[in-house]
């Protein structure tokens, strides 16, 4: 597939990153001339300097026969005008683009379609990451919660802790503990490195363990895990922008929601605008607010300024004053590997959440949703089977028979409102919708083959 990325920031060149090893070709433009030369010199790709939105420079980037433009720089404008131009004068099929306003979005409908703004596929950083943080809010000490097949189905990731009561246990014996929820563990990384998970694995504490399960069923399986925590009833936010406003709205109804923004008329208008969250304006990292505000007794503490060393910073404070949990926004992908195992309990990455977006978009053939995992280098994939016994490699077979590239998982399948846990003897129907779990992001084109439907297979 030939793509065109506009914009060589942390989002386009991760994207990059991701594609140019898929057999694809990949073009990047971008103003930075010194960005572009060093992400050439790491990456087998194309580049062009100049401004995205410009025909020349699109030609140069080889617009007239791209099967997808992706404009991800981070100037809404720009993004849209590229679009627009891809579709006014080079008939481009796809386009893709980064829109972060949420004054632009809650009119998305109305205003991106051919007619009009002609963006295929809208990419929103802000809403992916405030979903993202919900979800974690709705599962106490879960890592990460990634959901399949419109909700139905969840892969969920957790530190398995001493006192789990399947720590020191065979995943075989998880049948025991919870007789009447079907699981399976898609994968385990202990120490950093991920472990086949078989019947005879044993769950050892500070393992990641990433399970999938049907989605009514998650929290029974955490337990077995990890000791369940309580639900969270307090939080605090620091940063009044679109993600802690977002968040804020979602939470307020069913939680004791305090939010901290530095800018006293942000502080006002969310004051206005929000209905049960206690706004202040003031520095989220000034400790005598915190104590006021009696942080220690608050559930989780959330930073997601646009500064990463505030948010770190904040987070630590109010983790020394007494809070139970933090989660912290962090841009930088080096201050995400930097956290790792400090007293910050989840750091949230947008670029992973927007790269995970976007792949879902990109992907060929009947893949359904894609996630980014484990900084770029693992992916879990909703794909749909089509074809038959007689054109599919997978279609008819059980599971065991069917040739999976290596360190890939099956972890369940959802027929209809059906879900269905993979067992070695489930055989795979047409118009299932597979989730796979990829320890190793290389083999998705494998993947794609896999599910790839020809003319004649025996």
């Amino acid at each position: 597939m030939k793509i065109i990325i506009i914009g060589a920031g942390q989002v386009g060149g991760t994207l990059a990153e991701n594609l140019v090893g898929e057999r694809n070709e990949i073009t990047l433009v971008d103003v930075d001339n010194e960005k572009l030369r060093e992400l050439q010199d790491k990456l087998d790709l194309k580049v062009v300097t100049g401004q995205g939105c410009h025909p020349d420079v699109l030609t140069n980037a080889g617009a007239n026969d791209a099967d997808m433009i992706i404009a991800v720089t981070n100037d809404d404008a720009t993004n849209m005008i590229t679009c627009q131009i891809a579709y006014s004068l080079f008939s481009t099929p796809t386009k893709i683009a980064r829109i972060r306003s949420d004054q632009i979005l809650k009119f998305g409908e109305k205003l991106f379609h051919n007619d009009d703004i002609p963006v295929d596929h809208i990419i929103a950083p802000e809403q992916l990451v405030t979903r993202d943080i919900a979800r974690l809010i709705d599962y106490p000490g879960a890592l990460q919660v990634l959901e399949f097949a419109d909700g139905r189905v969840s892969l969920v990731a957790v530190k398995a802790y001493y006192g789990g009561l399947l720590v020191g246990h065979a995943l075989s014996t998880l049948k025991e503990h919870i007789p009447n929820v079907d699981t399976r563990v898609a994968a385990i990384y202990r120490n950093g490195r991920p472990i086949r998970p078989l019947g005879t694995t044993v769950i050892e504490a500070d393992d990641e363990v990433f399970f999938i399960a049907a989605s009514i069923h998650i929290r029974a399986v955490m337990n077995e895990l990890q000791k369940l925590e309580p639900a969270y009833k307090k939080i605090m936010i620091a940063g009044g922008g679109n993600i802690g406003a977002g968040l804020a709205r979602i939470l307020e109804t069913n939680h004791q929601v305090k939010l901290i923004e530095h800018s006293p008329e942000r502080a006002a208008n969310l004051e206005s605008s929000l209905n049960n969250t206690l706004v202040y304006a003031g520095d989220s990292s000034d400790q005598e607010l915190l104590l006021e505000e009696h942080i220690d007794q608050f559930d989780v503490f959330i930073a997601v300024t646009n500064d990463d060393e505030a948010n770190i910073m904040s987070s630590l404070l109010a983790k020394k004053l007494g809070v139970r949990k933090t989660m912290v926004l962090i841009q930088r992908e080096a201050y995400v590997d930097l956290v790792h195992g400090s007293n910050i309990d989840i750091a949230i990455s947008p670029q992973h959440a927007t790269i995970s977006a976007l792949l879902t978009h990109v992907r060929k053939g009947s893949i359904d949703n894609v996630y980014s995992l484990r900084g770029g280098a693992a992916e879990a994939i909703e794909i749909v089977a089509k074809g038959d016994k007689h054109s599919s490699k997978v279609v008819g077979r059980e599971i065991k028979s069917i040739k999976l590239p290596p360190g890939t998982t099956i972890g369940a399948i959802v027929r209809g409102q059906e879900v269905l846990i993979a067992h070695s003897n489930t055989v795979i129907r047409e118009e299932d919708h597979v989730i796979l779990f990829l320890v190793n992001k290389k083999y998705i084109v494998d993947v794609e083959k896999l599910f790839h439907v020809g003319a004649i297979y025996f």
